[in-house]
């Protein structure tokens, strides 16, 4: 196991990979040679050791220079010029290594003629039709090489961009849970003042609640059934809070688990208590759905508004935090209709079903 552990680590260096894929690359031209062409192997393999040689100059001078350099800041004429005159140096270099060099050295002639490398030189370095032909040999490699670098990129940026999302919804639910805290425990706190012996149940229940948040909803998406349930226990310790100064109807229709992101409705009802029922000096209300239909979930809750309450400059927290909550894990596949009335106030939630 940990021989495979280190080959797999030395196979991920990337001076290995790029060595191994111009390896791949010289394998492929050796081993699909023609050698009617060829007086034998040595001058096949000379011959298209010259080509990759120019192949890896073209392929590092545009990953190095002229893409970071033209293309990346979008000089696109610049960079199509300076691909050209890059081009037309290594034909240069691979017709002069070619007519010069590898031909000479191979040359045989039945009737004792030498090779003329000058006159040939020139022939090929004028040619369009050769130019064009092998620009597209030396280009296919660099073609390849730039595809693996994006995709590389890509899944780096996918893999930064998945831990910034993870980041940030922690970083929402701490903000999420202390709130919830604050309210809950001023609940309890006004509770042991009255000596109620409703306390041990309060305090039963915020434990279920804490159990949950601590380690039940970590997940991405938890169950609708377990978030029901922490709803439950949040109405009936704001319900001993409130008695008989709130009516809370609270209706569901979930006939199939499915799965949710964690938190996000019981902060609407902490907003509904907060904002609405907190504020009312006589009788407030608020009425809850919840139901699965078809692929989502709807959740929709109407509260009261006090006639007297404190107006509201900015945005509550709450409600800040659970759209941006929404819009990290939902993306656009979600809707939210958040409507104040005169005497009411009013969300519809439309969730997909994961």
């Amino acid at each position: 196991m940990s021989s495979l552990k280190k080959r797999s680590t030395f196979f991920s260096i990337p001076i290995v990979k790029h060595m191994l894929f111009w390896l791949v690359v010289y394998i492929y031209f050796v081993g699909t040679v023609n050698m009617d062409y060829y007086s034998g192997y040595q001058e096949a393999i000379e011959h298209y050791a010259i080509y990759v040689l120019c192949q890896i100059i073209v392929g590092y001078t545009c990953l190095y220079i002229l893409i970071p350099r033209f293309l990346a800041p979008k000089k696109n004429i610049q960079f199509a010029i300076s691909l050209l005159l890059l081009l037309a140096v290594v034909f240069v270099i691979f017709v002069g290594l070619h007519e010069y060099y590898h031909i000479p050295k191979y040359f045989e002639s039945s009737d004792n003629s030498v090779y003329e490398s000058n006159k040939i030189f020139w022939k090929k370095l004028l040619s369009l039709r050769i130019f064009l032909g092998k620009s597209t040999i030396l280009l296919t490699p660099t073609i390849l090489l730039v595809i693996a670098k994006f995709y590389k990129e890509k899944q780096t940026y996918l893999q930064l961009n998945e831990q910034k999302v993870s980041t940030e919804l922690s970083a929402l639910k701490h903000q999420l849970n202390p709130h919830f805290l604050f309210n809950t425990l001023n609940n309890l706190y006004a509770l042991s003042i009255n000596k109620s012996d409703e306390a041990p149940e309060v305090i039963a229940k915020l434990s279920e609640m804490l159990d949950y948040m601590l380690y039940g909803c970590n997940e991405k998406y938890v169950s609708l059934n377990k978030e029901i349930e922490l709803i439950e226990n949040y109405l009936a310790l704001e319900k001993v809070r409130y008695d008989e100064r709130v009516v809370i109807n609270f209706h569901r229709n979930v006939e199939t688990d499915v799965k949710i992101a964690p938190l996000i409705l019981l902060t609407f009802i902490e907003n509904a208590f907060k904002h609405g029922v907190s504020q009312e000096l006589k009788k407030a209300y608020i009425d809850i759905k919840i139901s699965v239909d078809g692929k989502f979930i709807q959740f929709n809750i109407t509260n009261s508004i006090a006639k007297n309450r404190v107006p509201i400059n900015k945005e509550p927290i709450g409600l800040t935090n659970v759209k941006k909550q929404l819009k990290l894990v939902y993306l656009e596949s979600y809707s939210l209709d958040i409507k104040e009335e005169t005497n009411s106030f009013n969300v519809h939630l439309k969730l997909p079903i994961k």
